[in-house]
């Protein structure tokens, strides 16, 4: 029962031994031609109206005045992620968010890439943000030891929730379509279809926001070495 289960997470469609599930992160590529249509239509309005926004509050959480294009990294960011998330929600299309390995190749590389500009150029900042203020002597060491254990497990914290969240979503639709064809009556039939229909819409809405929380979440780390 738990192989099958967690069998959807599998990537095993392979030819000639390559798993070709993995193609299924630039499905969201796709979609990308429909905001170039000669005359405006309402997903490129909604899209632009996102982007705007995103653009917007990360411009302000890395208090940048100009520089309109440093924050180009983290809504192509958000934008990858809530791809990937959403198709996940489609039947026998693979979740790469749900594996570790699409995550932490997202977060270890934006993580380590941080903290080499951080200390290299802002090094007595860096080590400022080690001691918080106010800290009493005594406690230095271990504010020091606490602040720096904190700052080599972000990127591992960013991409288990990700993960988390989106095979805990996956897995409960997995066991309420399972128990569909034992439902022995109508009326279980029936409340099992609300619960997954409720389900699905509240998976909708963590994809969004775990690509979200994931996006801004990276955005502060930058501007705690800026």
């Amino acid at each position: 029962m738990m192989t099958n289960l967690f069998s959807v997470f599998d990537p095993s469609t392979t030819i000639l031994n390559l798993s070709l599930n993995w193609l299924s992160t630039f499905l969201g590529l796709i979609l990308i031609p429909f905001s170039y249509w000669l005359l405006p239509n309402r997903f490129q309005m909604m899209w632009n109206n996102i982007l705007l926004t995103l653009h917007k509050e990360f411009k302000t959480l890395l208090g940048l005045s100009g520089h309109n294009g440093s924050t180009l990294m983290f809504i192509s960011l958000f934008t990858l992620i809530m791809f990937n998330n959403f198709l996940g929600l489609f039947p026998y299309i693979f979740t790469s968010t749900s594996h570790l390995t699409l995550t932490l190749a997202l977060a270890f590389p934006l993580w380590l890439s941080f903290m080499l500009y951080g200390w290299i150029n802002h090094t007595q900042h860096m080590f400022a943000h080690l001691v918080p203020q106010g800290t009493p002597a005594v406690l230095m060491p271990f504010m020091v030891c606490i602040e720096t254990i904190s700052n080599v497990i972000r990127p591992g914290t960013l991409a288990v929730r990700l993960t988390a969240n989106m095979i805990a979503g996956h897995l409960l639709m997995t066991l309420l379509g399972n128990t569909g064809p034992m439902a022995s009556n109508y009326l279980i039939l029936s409340l099992i279809l609300i619960t997954q229909i409720a389900l699905l819409v509240l998976e909708s809405a963590v994809a969004i926001i775990q690509s979200y929380v994931f996006a801004v979440l990276s955005t502060l780390y930058s501007s705690e070495v800026n």
